[in-house]
Order: C-alpha cells, then sequence, then structure tokens
C-alpha cells in the first residue's frame, strides 16, 4: 500500500501556476548541478513527482520519503548506511521537516567522504517571504513553512563539516496566482539577477563532506629502543679509552725510572 506524501499541500500546488514556475526554474538548476556528480548511489528526498536525478549518470539512482517512491523512509532517520551514498537531493524538504537540523545530520551521515547534498528551498528573504509574512502560518503550502535563510542554512552546513559550493537563486516575480501576471512580469527574472542576486524566491546549494584526515602521533619507540640498545655499546667504547689512558701514564713513569 503506497503510503500518504509527506508534504500532500505541497505537491498539490506545484500544480498551481507559481507552482510550475518554480519547478520548471528548479529542474534547469537541478539538470545542470547534478550532471557531472560522479558515484555510485544517489538519492532524491521528497518530490517523488519530479525526477531532479534524470541528468546523473550514477549506476542506483532512486527516490525515498512517502508517496510513489522506491523507499519508504522517514526524513529523520534515513535506512541507509553510514558512507554509502555518493549524493543526496533535498528539493524543499528542510522548511517542512520537523526537525531539519536532524535531517541534515542523517545525511552526513549516510554520505560518503567528499559526498554531495543539493538543496532546494524557499527564500525567506524575497518576494515569496514577504508574501508568506502577510498570509501568516495559519495558510498552507508552502506558505507556513519554516523558510531558511541562505546564511542560516550555511551556518548549519559548516557545523556538520560541509563545505558550500554553488549556489544560485532565482524566481524573482512577485508571489501572484495568476498565471497572465507570471508572463508579464518575467522581465523581473532577468533584473533580479543583474541587480539582486540573493533576492530571488528561490535558491538552491550545493556543499560537500568533508572529512579531514587524523595524524596519529606514536611514541618514538624505535628511537628509545635504538638509544638502549646502543648505551652498552658506548661503555664498551669508552672501556678502552680508559685503558689507554692507564697505559700511557705506566709508560710515563716507566720512562722516568
Amino acid at each position: 500500500m503506497t503510503q500518504p506524501e509527506s508534504f500532500p499541500g505541497l505537491h498539490a500546488w506545484f500544480d498551481t501556476p507559481l507552482g510550475r514556475y518554480v519547478t520548471a526554474w528548479e529542474t534547469a538548476r537541478f539538470d545542470a548541478l547534478v550532471a557531472d556528480i560522479f558515484g555510485y548511489n544517489a538519492v532524491q528526498l521528497g518530490a517523488p513527482e519530479f525526477d531532479f536525478l534524470r541528468t546523473n549518470r550514477m549506476p542506483f539512482r532512486f527516490t525515498a520519503g512517502s508517496g510513489r517512491v522506491q523507499v519508504e523512509t522517514d526524513y529523520t532517520a534515513l535506512p541507509f548506511a553510514a558512507a554509502s551514498v555518493d549524493l543526496v537531493l533535498l528539493p524543499h524538504v528542510l522548511e517542512f521537516a520537523s526537525n531539519p537540523h536532524q535531517v541534515l545530520r542523517e545525511v552526513e551521515r549516510v554520505l560518503v567522504p567528499e559526498g554531495q547534498v543539493v538543496i532546494a528551498g524557499f527564500n525567506p528573504l524575497s518576494l515569496f517571504g514577504l508574501r508568506r509574512r502577510l498570509a501568516g502560518e495559519a495558510t498552507g503550502y508552502p506558505w507556513h513553512g519554516q523558510y531558511l535563510s541562505l546564511r542560516r542554512l550555511k551556518d548549519w552546513l559548516a557545523l556538520l563539516g560541509f563545505e558550500t559550493g554553488l549556489q544560485a537563486s532565482g524566481c524573482f516575480v512577485p508571489a501572484v496566482d495568476q498565471e497572465q501576471w507570471l508572463q508579464r512580469l518575467t522581465w523581473l527574472d532577468c533584473a533580479g539577477e543583474r541587480w539582486w542576486p540573493i533576492g530571488g524566491g528561490v535558491y538552491i546549494i550545493q556543499a560537500i563532506k568533508r572529512v579531514h584526515s587524523m595524524r596519529l602521533i606514536m611514541p618514538k619507540w624505535e628511537r628509545r629502543a635504538a638509544g638502549r640498545a646502543l648505551a652498552p655499546l658506548i661503555q664498551k667504547a669508552g672501556s678502552p679509552s680508559k685503558g689507554c689512558s692507564q697505559k700511557s701514564t705506566d709508560e710515563r713513569n716507566s720512562g722516568r725510572d
């Protein structure tokens, strides 16, 4: 039996004109980002109706979460072994998860060293964020979510040992529901990318899991052992010098006689 979607209202919103406008931009960015990420295993968490891994060339690509996915799972307890996944996609999972930081911790756990995560989210510092404030938390998706700013998300990633890489912001059109107004205001996308590049309604950010190699400092047993082994030799080498000194004294005394 197929489980219901984790965020059913969000998936319904994707079918609206504004939702299609957002997913069109995100699909293009995901396609460009994941095409050159290599490995063996790639997983997309959430949004199973969109194949954001379609341009990736890893042999094992699958979706996880709830609904029409290949692996049913809770985002805060992924059923994957540690260091077993090369790429994780998080399309609009963090802002609607009950514990987004735990989701990121799970992603960090399952990623291999140098593995990558690509995150898509709604930007609170945008016209989308303004509508969210005006609408209030009582409204439905996507306005009641906990929008994470890029700065805050980067801080979380840094705490988990990630190094942020490429990022992009888009969808500068006001969050209107009428398709005719969306078409009329598309010129704002070009203007926004030029004059306000961090103010798009949505963003995508890439991060790499860095694992710094540990250097184990061992006691210098060999040097100490070598020193102890040489000690008798030094003592033996010192004995003849005393003999030579005594012999020289005896020879001087016999000469005096």
